[in-house]
């Protein structure tokens, strides 16, 4: 069995899933990242398929981009927050990955869900 990783992104100013959030995946080799994909979340706040399936799940050091200023429509500018980079590891090639956003235009956090 290999592994995959997955996101949730949830709107908590607006108490909803995020949904329209692009959200893009980068490997990073050495100092420089790789673009893997450009995915958008569904009206639950989700991906339709994995962001890293099972053919390209691979131990490694990615990055996640958000793009969080532009789901939110904010007019300031620069906005506070825009796009928020989430840097992680892969050391377990069997695991499922998954790295939810809480998010609203001035706060968010993230932790390693299941």
């Amino acid at each position: 069995m290999t592994g995959f990783l997955t996101t949730h992104v949830l709107d908590t100013a607006n108490g909803i899933p995020a949904a329209g959030m692009r959200v893009d995946l980068y490997r990073i080799v050495a100092d420089s990242r790789e673009h893997v994909v450009r995915m958008v979340t569904n009206a639950d706040g989700r991906t339709d398929t994995p962001i890293l399936p099972q053919p390209s799940f691979a131990v490694g050091r990615y990055e996640l981009i958000f793009q969080a200023g532009a789901y939110f429509g904010l007019s300031e500018s620069p906005a506070f927050l825009d796009d928020i980079p989430i840097r992680f590891g892969i050391s377990d090639p069997a695991s499922h990955y998954h790295v939810p956003l809480l998010v609203s235009p001035f706060s968010f956090s993230t932790y390693r869900g299941s």
